[in-house]
């Protein structure tokens, strides 16, 4: 998972290490890349743009957003853009949303709802829309024939399978319940509600058991983890001093919950495959699920994602019981 983070006066080559990236991490033989979402910054604001990109560069991996903020946009030109990557993509796309306010959305809502800030809805209703317009349900009373044009009532293309390809990106439990009965993925990230504990791992876990009840699956529901790991196998000294000085400066918003919405943060996870293994396998969450993303870190060089991936692949997965798809050779440049 990554944001994409670019200088403003060289854009392009920030997209480009993205592009780069996902083509390293199929070649590693990753299962799927996430695309994190970022408007009015220096990080990927398309990442459905991104992925149709990536699409066209990548055969065999899944390509998944982590995620998009509705309050952003309008669910019926979503679920076209979605759909349209999705067909191009040969059915590999698994977008994932949230909900509610864009960020700073008193200073942007007279760019972005000049006219309809007031009446605007960023709950669930807005997912549900675009839930129904993925599944195949009429966004108009109209098809048929008019002139020399032919209009259908529902969304096209009509991606078959997007509907259960569809991840929501929840911290609470009331999140995760929605999630389930709507018949959803659930993206659980390193960022919760501290609601019935002020233990992470069981804030988590009391989400992921939540989701399960309520989804239609049950225990085969599709949950994904995020995390921020960084192993360090074949890192230089160099790289290691920073990776481990960045984790350093994040560390104390792990220590109690933060803010009026007592949000808690995962620490991140610095050291040796081996020893990453260990501390995940002691995390009560993460022996409930089947699916992690790992995230790598805002404010690296394209080098060390390389670094990072490539003993991701080769250590850390293997040592946490997961093997590779199939992996073409890769130099230590990551080409």
């Amino acid at each position: 998972m990554t944001i994409g983070l670019f200088d403003q006066a060289d854009p392009r080559k920030g997209h480009e290490s993205t592009l780069e990236i996902i083509e390293l991490g199929e070649r590693l033989g990753f299962d799927s890349a996430w695309l994190r979402h970022r408007h009015l910054q220096y990080g990927i604001s398309s990442p459905v743009a991104v992925l149709a990109a990536a699409s066209q560069r990548t055969t065999r991996i899944e390509l998944g957003t982590a995620v998009i903020p509705l309050g952003w946009e309008n669910p019926l030109r979503l679920a076209e853009d979605l759909a349209t990557v999705d067909i191009l993509s040969g059915g590999r796309l698994n977008p994932g949303v949230s909900v509610g306010p864009p960020m700073h959305f008193d200073r942007v809502k007279g760019a972005l709802y000049p006219d309809t800030a007031d009446a605007e809805d960023f709950g669930h209703d807005r997912v549900a829309r675009l839930l129904d317009f993925v599944r195949g349900a009429p966004a108009t009373d109209f098809s048929g024939v008019e002139g020399f044009e032919v209009f259908s009532d529902r969304v096209q293309p009509h991606a078959s399978g997007l509907g259960r390809r569809l991840w929501y990106g929840g911290g609470s439990l009331r999140s995760a319940r929605w999630a389930g009965e709507h018949a959803m993925n659930l993206l659980t990230s390193s960022v919760v509600k501290a609601e019935e504990s002020e233990d992470f791992a069981e804030v988590q876990l009391s989400h992921v058991r939540a989701f399960r009840a309520r989804h239609p699956d049950g225990d085969r529901a599709r949950v994904s983890q995020g995390l921020v790991v960084i192993p360090t196998d074949s890192a230089t000294p160099e790289q290691r001093a920073r990776y481990e000085a960045y984790a350093t400066e994040r560390t104390p918003r792990t220590a109690a919950p933060q803010g009026p919405a007592r949000l808690m943060f995962a620490p991140d996870l610095v050291g040796t495959s081996a020893e990453i293994a260990e501390r995940l396998y002691s995390h009560a969450a993460f022996r409930e699920i089947d699916e992690v993303a790992f995230a790598l870190p805002f404010t690296f060089e394209h080098a060390d994602y390389v670094q990072i991936l490539t003993d991701i692949a080769t250590g850390l997965g293997p040592a946490l019981g997961w093997q590779p798809s199939t992996v073409t050779q890769v130099t230590s440049d990551g080409r």
